[in-house]
């Protein structure tokens, strides 16, 4: 990126149902280094990666990526505030649970803004006890009998006017949309690393084959960072 493009109008959401991945991989196609995606990133992708997240409605995750990476909420930054005029000052997080295997007393939980609260999307499997205390600091959505049913979480969103959906992954919840054919895009951060071992892809799991458009590929440092549109979206 040698000389600056307006990240804003390249990576705007074309309409306001929109389902857009957000992921880095190594060269190689791993999806983390030593246990976390921030060993594979730069100064760009943090650039990208906070930009996204500030013209997302919502910020979709897998619970093991909120427990690995230690999420807590999205803090608000002076950048954004032009772009999220009669929106919460940032996007909530929605977090993807079968079993509720969370740290309910973690900031994720107890440091929300009211005007921002945690969302959790769980299944009737899960322990009743561990469903009344998430409801306690989160808004609690049971959405399925054993597994969440990913399609009915995307129309909750949208139902809360949450449409602009950015998700963060891990690569099994990756697959498990793209199978419910529910991604509209992504974007991908290519690392200029070679890594080995036994990370994950980014999609890890069965998934439909899906053709994509490039929207656009910028460099900078050796990091790519390409843009993929589902064709027909």
């Amino acid at each position: 990126m040698t000389e600056e493009p307006d990240l804003v109008a390249a990576y705007g959401y074309p309409r306001a149902a929109w389902l857009r991945l957000n992921m880095v991989s190594s060269a190689d196609g791993g999806a983390w280094l030593k246990g976390v995606s921030g060993g594979l990133s730069g100064s760009g992708d943090k650039r990208i990666f906070g930009l996204l997240r500030g013209l997302a409605d919502v910020i979709l995750a897998g619970a093991a990526t909120v427990r690995v990476e230690g999420y807590g909420p999205v803090e608000p930054r002076e950048s954004w505030r032009a772009l999220r005029v009669g929106r919460s000052a940032a996007p909530p997080i929605a977090v993807v649970t079968r079993r509720l295997d969370l740290d309910l007393g973690g900031p994720l939980f107890a440091d929300t803004d009211p005007a921002a609260r945690t969302i959790v999307f769980t299944t009737e499997a899960a322990p009743k006890d561990r469903r009344r205390e998430a409801a306690r600091s989160a808004e609690v959505v049971v959405a399925g009998d054993e597994r969440v049913d990913l399609a009915r979480v995307t129309m909750e969103l949208r139902a809360r006017g949450l449409g602009r959906i950015l998700c963060e992954g891990g690569p099994r919840l990756n697959a498990q949309l793209s199978a419910a054919g529910l991604v509209d895009e992504l974007c991908l951060t290519v690392s200029p690393l070679l890594i080995g071992g036994d990370a994950a892809r980014i999609f890890n799991g069965t998934a439909a084959q899906c053709a994509l458009g490039l929207a656009h590929v910028l460099e900078e440092d050796g990091f790519l960072f390409c843009r993929y549109v589902r064709e027909g979206a």
